[in-house]
C-alpha cells in the first residue's frame, strides 16, 4: 500500500512528514514535487477509523491524504465531468443567474449534486425555468462567467503526452462541453443538448439524458473500443451522478466533492487542483507537460 502526500498551499513541514512515516511505518518515501508532493510505501496501515482521523488531522493544514495500490498506476484513458471538475462553475446556475433566477436554481443544483434530487429530475426542473433564454445569452456566459479549473490544461497535456485517451463526459450541455473539451484538448466529448427554437431555449434537453448510468456506459464503451478495462482509466468527479463512473475506473477521484460524494469515493483531493491526479498517477513535476506540447 501507497500512502500519497499532496499538500499545494504549502511545503510539508518536517515535523508532519516525520509524523506521517511514523505513524504507517513508512519507506522508502519518493518525492514528486519539491516538498508538497510525496508518497511511501506503508507497511503499516491502520483501521479504517484511525485513517479517516489522520486524512481529517492532516487536512486542517491543507494536505490532501491518501491510499493507493502499489505498481504502476499512470491511466491509459482519463474520463472527466466538466462542471465543478474541469471548469470553476455550473454552467446551468450561470445560465439562471444570467437570467435573474440564479439563486433558486443554485439551490436545485446543490441538491441534486449532494445525491438529494434525482438527476434526470433536477434537469428537468432548472431547463424549464430558463425557458426562453436567447441562444446568444449562451455565448455571453461562457465568455464572461466560465473559468477553468487551475492545472486542467498540464493534466490533459501530460496524459495525452503518454498516450492517454481523454474524454470529457458530462451531465451539462453540448454547448459549453465542446467549447471546454476543445479549449483543453479533450479527444472526445459527450453531454446533453439543449433544445431550442427561433432562436431561444424551449425549456427542454435532448432525450435520451446522460446522467449517472450514462457516464459508466461511457467509460465502459470507450474503453472497450480502446481495447483498455474500466482499470486502465482514472475518472474525475464532483457529483453523485459522478459516483458510477467512479467506482468503475481503476482511479476514481472525488474532487472538491460534494459530503455525499466524498462519503463513497476513497480517493479524494479538497486542496489540490487538477494536477494532482498526475501526482496520484506517480508523475513527478518535472514529468509534467507545458499545455503547448499537447498533441
Amino acid at each position: 500500500m501507497l500512502i500519497s502526500v499532496i499538500s499545494p498551499m504549502a511545503p510539508v513541514t518536517a515535523r508532519d512528514r516525520a509524523e506521517l512515516l511514523r505513524l504507517f511505518d513508512g519507506e522508502s518515501p519518493r518525492d514528486l514535487d519539491a516538498g508538497r508532493a510525496f508518497e511511501f510505501v506503508a507497511r503499516h496501515f491502520p483501521e479504517e477509523t484511525a485513517f479517516e482521523e489522520a486524512r481529517a488531522h492532516f487536512g486542517k493544514t491543507g494536505i490532501d491524504l491518501n491510499r493507493l495500490s502499489e505498481g504502476f498506476r499512470q491511466k491509459r484513458l482519463l474520463i472527466a465531468d466538466m462542471d465543478s471538475t474541469m471548469i470553476e462553475q455550473e454552467c446551468i446556475d450561470e445560465m439562471a443567474d444570467h437570467a435573474g433566477i440564479g439563486a433558486h436554481v443554485a439551490k436545485i443544483t446543490a441538491r441534486a449534486m449532494d445525491g438529494k434530487l434525482g438527476f434526470e429530475e433536477a434537469m428537468l426542473e432548472r431547463v424549464s425555468l430558463i425557458k426562453g433564454l436567447p441562444l446568444a445569452a449562451l455565448d455571453e456566459v461562457f465568455a464572461e462567467r466560465i473559468t477553468y479549473m487551475p492545472g486542467g490544461d498540464v493534466l490533459l497535456a501530460t496524459m495525452r503526452r503518454s498516450g492517454a485517451h481523454c474524454a470529457l463526459v458530462s451531465g451539462g450541455f453540448t454547448f459549453f462541453n465542446e467549447r471546454v473539451a476543445s479549449a483543453l484538448g479533450f479527444d472526445e466529448h459527450r453531454a446533453n443538448a439543449l433544445l431550442h427554437a427561433d432562436g431561444r431555449l424551449s425549456g427542454d434537453v435532448a432525450r435520451p439524458i446522460l446522467g449517472r448510468d450514462a457516464k459508466v456506459e461511457a467509460l465502459e464503451e470507450i474503453s472497450a473500443r480502446l481495447e483498455l478495462s474500466p482499470a486502465d482509466a482514472i475518472a474525475v468527479g464532483d457529483g453523485a451522478n459522478d459516483l458510477g463512473m467512479l467506482e468503475r475506473a481503476g482511479m476514481g477521484v472525488a474532487l472538491h466533492a460534494k459530503p455525499s460524494v466524498q462519503a463513497e469515493c476513497d480517493i479524494r483531493i479538497n486542496h489540490g487542483d487538477l494536477t494532482a491526479l498526475l501526482f496520484l498517477q506517480g508523475y513527478s513535476r518535472s514529468e509534467f507537460a507545458s499545455p503547448s506540447a499537447r498533441n
